[in-house]
Order: C-alpha cells, then sequence, then structure tokens
C-alpha cells in the first residue's frame, strides 16, 4: 500500500508523521500488501482564527484493488482525529469484509439446498 501524508495550515513534524504511520500499519495489515492500493492522508488545522473546539481534521482516502474508502474527523486534538479517521475506515473494511463472507456462506447454502433437492430419496 503506497501512503501519502499532506498537511494543510499546519507543519508536518516527524513526531505527527511517525503518529500517522503507526495509525496506518492495522489499515496496512488487514489489507495486505497490495501494491496497487492508494492511501491518501490530509491532516488539516481548519482555522487559523479559532482556539477551541474542533478545529483540526484528518481525512484519509483509500483506493485501489476495488475499493473506495474515504474517512474524515473534526477534533480538539490532531492525534484524536488521526484515531478516530483510522476507526471508521476500520469500521468500514470489517463491515464490507462481514458482507463479503455473507453473500459467499449464504450462495453455498443456496447451493446445498439445490443438491438436497436433487437426491429424491433422502
Amino acid at each position: 500500500m503506497n501512503t501519502n501524508i499532506k498537511s494543510t495550515n499546519i507543519a508536518l513534524s516527524p513526531a505527527i508523521s511517525d503518529y500517522a504511520n503507526k495509525r496506518l500499519k492495522k489499515i496496512t495489515a488487514m489489507l495486505g500488501r497490495d501494491p496497487s492500493i492508494r492511501c491518501d492522508m490530509e491532516l488539516a488545522k481548519t482555522t487559523e482564527h479559532h482556539q477551541k473546539g474542533d478545529i483540526f481534521k484528518a481525512e484519509i482516502h483509500i483506493v485501489g484493488s476495488g475499493k473506495n474508502l474515504y474517512a474524515v474527523s473534526n477534533k480538539a486534538d490532531l492525534y484524536a482525529a488521526i484515531d478516530d479517521a483510522r476507526d471508521e475506515i476500520l469500521r468500514e473494511l470489517k463491515a464490507k469484509k462481514e458482507k463479503r463472507i455473507s453473500l459467499i456462506r449464504r450462495g453455498g447454502a443456496r447451493v446445498k439446498s439445490m443438491v438436497k433437492g436433487l437426491w429424491p430419496w433422502r
């Protein structure tokens, strides 16, 4: 997975970059090491005027290999925004995986019921 971290209205320090990369490792583990998947993360300060409130934003956009996932989070702390966006992406990935497994199981059950109907002596 190719990752790209962009910052808007804040300086991207090595500490913030390391923290974001550590949080993306969990997503990488779920997606695998497919080089066609691209993950774009944008970290931003939404306003220069306000001092309190949800002024930090973290966006994660994952594209490639049949996936198009997007999550955004606005929080008072940049690290909390990163965590919240990551959790949202993980929730979406888990939901898609469970849906795919459910469809496979339902298809298998349907095939089994059709096969059972072919054998009249049982």
